[in-house]
């Protein structure tokens, strides 16, 4: 609701009110407390106050804390494990596929800049609930993941037990940058602002390179251990 009536009797004149917050406004507040203080650093109050809401109010939207620390994470998440489901799915690395997929997960997370390290957060929890949320989650992603670079690694040239500290090493590269570019700059004394569209674009072909040359058929590779296979037979 954008605005007052006026009142029988009173003012002819609309009494204008500020439009209240939308969920996703909402979940923004929420992404950025989170991410800065934890889930139980968090009190609903502070974000009303955020949001100049009042508590009753942000229950409206959301029964409680626990539930709007979900709906966080549920917007955070649902789409990179989408995005990494539907990638490769032939089980062959191309380039297209490649900087689709990057493309898509530094769009999402240039979006969502409190993400990585909600995440980091998030993974560092004691918390029962927040575990069994991060294993709800992760748990499609690491798995899907793993899949998938398990059918690149061995044309790469990768046996079966690195392909787990290949999919952490990756999982880093990607969430990293947004953890902290924000941080880099600060000590930098300024610079390119990471969250820029030109160091996003650096970013993205950064990315796209790393997993090609991580993963990708290293045919002169086979060739050589071929032909020296051939020598020594």
């Amino acid at each position: 609701m954008s605005g007052r009536a006026a009142r029988p009797g009173g003012s002819s004149a609309a009494v204008a009110a500020s439009p209240l917050p939308t969920r996703e406004a909402i979940l923004d507040a929420a992404e950025r407390l989170f991410s800065a203080h934890g889930v139980d650093g968090v009190a609903v109050r502070d974000l009303a106050r955020e949001l100049q809401l009042t508590p009753s109010s942000l229950y409206n939207h959301f029964p409680g804390k626990q539930a709007l620390y979900e709906a966080v994470l549920e917007r955070g998440l649902r789409p990179i494990v989408e995005l990494v489901q539907a990638s490769w799915r032939d089980g062959e690395l191309r380039r297209d596929y490649v900087a689709m997929t990057v493309d898509g997960l530094v769009t999402h997370l240039a979006l969502h800049p409190n993400l990585g390290r909600l995440l980091q957060r998030a993974l560092l929890e004691e918390t029962s609930s927040v575990q069994a949320l991060i294993v709800r989650w992760l748990s499609p992603l690491y798995r899907d993941g793993l899949a998938i670079i398990g059918r690149a690694a061995e044309s790469a040239g990768w046996s079966p037990d690195e392909v787990p500290h290949i999919g952490l090493g990756l999982f880093g590269l990607v969430f990293a940058y947004f953890v902290n570019a924000v941080g880099t700059q600060r000590v930098a004394a300024g610079g390119t602002d990471p969250l820029g569209s030109s160091a996003l674009d650096v970013q993205r072909r950064f990315l796209e390179e790393a997993i090609l040359r991580l993963l990708g058929p290293r045919e002169a590779e086979r060739a050589r251990k071929s032909r020296r296979r051939s020598a020594h037979g």
